[in-house]
Parts: C-alpha cells; sequence; structure tokens
C-alpha cells in the first residue's frame, strides 16, 4: 500500500500542478509491481473528482468551441476502441503515437523559446485534435490530447480548464465502459476511496504551487510532461 500512497500523492500533485500527466505519473510508479489491468481502474476513479474540481475551479476559462469537438473526438474514439483492440494488434500503434507526442512536444518547446510566434495551421490542429481523441479514448493516454489544447490555449488557467473537462467527458463514459467489461469492481473502488485523501492532499498541493509559479513555467512544465509521456509510450511497448 505504501507504493499506492506514494504514486497518488506525486501524480495528483502534477496534476494540480498542470492538468494532466496524473496518469502517467500514476501508472509508472506502480508498472513495475502491478498489472495495469489493476492500476488503470483505481487511476479512473481517483482521477474523475479531480477533473470536476479543477474545472469548477477554472470554469471562467472553459471554451465550449474546444471542449465540444474535442469530447466528440472522444467519443468517437472510445466507441471504435473495442472493435479495434478486439481485432488489431495495438503494440506498433501505441509506440507511433508515442513517438508523434514527442515530436509535438518538440515542435511546442521550440514554439516556446522563439520570439516570433507563428501562427497555428488549422490543418495541423484538425490532424492533432482527431489523434488525440483516438487515443485518449482508446487508451485513456492524455498526450496528445494535451499537445492539441495547448497549442490552443494563451495561458495555464486555460489549459487545465479545457482539458480537464474533456477529461469529465471521456471519464465518465470510461467508467461505463469499465463497469460493461467487469475491469471495474468493488474492490478497485474501495481501493480508490482508501487513497481519496493521499489524493486531495497532493491536488490541493500541486494547486497551490500553480498560484505560485511562473505561468511560462508551468506551460514548459506541461510540454516537457508531454514529452516523457511519449517516451514513456514507446518505452513501454518496445520491450527497451
Amino acid at each position: 500500500m505504501f507504493y499506492w500512497i506514494i504514486a497518488t500523492l506525486a501524480a495528483f500533485y502534477i496534476k494540480g500542478l498542470c492538468g494532466f500527466a496524473n496518469t502517467l505519473v500514476f501508472t509508472s510508479i506502480l508498472s513495475f509491481g502491478v498489472a495495469n489491468v489493476n492500476i488503470s481502474p483505481v487511476e479512473l476513479m481517483l482521477g474523475y473528482p479531480t477533473n470536476l474540481i479543477i474545472s469548477w475551479k477554472e470554469r471562467k476559462s472553459i471554451d465550449l468551441k474546444i471542449v465540444l469537438p474535442l469530447s466528440f473526438m472522444v467519443i468517437i474514439g472510445s466507441s471504435a476502441g473495442a472493435f479495434f483492440l478486439k481485432n488489431t494488434d495495438i503494440t506498433i500503434v501505441k509506440i507511433i503515437f508515442g513517438i508523434l507526442v514527442v515530436i509535438v512536444g518538440i515542435e511546442m518547446w521550440l514554439r516556446e523559446l522563439s520570439e516570433k510566434k507563428s501562427k497555428n495551421s488549422q490543418i495541423l490542429l484538425v490532424i492533432i485534435g482527431v489523434l488525440s481523441g483516438f487515443l485518449c479514448g482508446l487508451y485513456g493516454v492524455g498526450a496528445l490530447l494535451g499537445a492539441y489544447i495547448g497549442r490552443t490555449t494563451e495561458d495555464s488557467k486555460s489549459f487545465k480548464a479545457n482539458i480537464c473537462t474533456v477529461f469529465i467527458i471521456e471519464n465518465t463514459f470510461r467508467i461505463a465502459l469499465y463497469i460493461i467489461y467487469g475491469i471495474l469492481n468493488f474492490e478497485m473502488l474501495k481501493k480508490a476511496v482508501l487513497l481519496s485523501p493521499f489524493m486531495l492532499v497532493g491536488l490541493i498541493a500541486g494547486m497551490g504551487s500553480a498560484d505560485r509559479i511562473n505561468d511560462k513555467i508551468v506551460k514548459k512544465i506541461v510540454i516537457i510532461l508531454l514529452i516523457a509521456s511519449g517516451i514513456a509510450l514507446v518505452i513501454a511497448n518496445s520491450g527497451i
């Protein structure tokens, strides 16, 4: 239980600070000794209320022009996921997505370093949006979703507000799928309840830190976590 507590505190500190990447941190700490099928349902139930809390706190920054299209993409991705997972080897797909996340993250970093900000390509944004919905819907990975929203929002408050609102919709849909497939059971719920106090401590600490850290630094942390997410996705599925 000790490692579960450490994973919860670390993951939801990052969640409070950046608005995402809690899944990356939580899974990375626990995956050495716990099967992913036992990690994801607990993390999902812990993450769901944090998305509600952050979205409510930053509700003035929610932009429905960002949230609604992405939410639609996520639902389509989740719906397509059941058929795709049953009929296709997903390992290579995850590696390709991981590489893509790293490339997008590096490009975002270079854009931040550049004094002259180039205008976003609408075509590129649509492509990233579709792929982000597909990846998030299939695997519960929010890396490309973070990349998309990071390119369409100006500050960390707006980023967190919109990504967490999309996550609320995605989480609701995925909870239903987990119940239908028997992945989410009473034992998972009990563990999530026991870990909830540590989730709240981590989340509050992260949100408090975000209010004190310069917005540009928070955005760079987001980009670094995006790149780390992509690298982790590649390593986890390539046998490195």
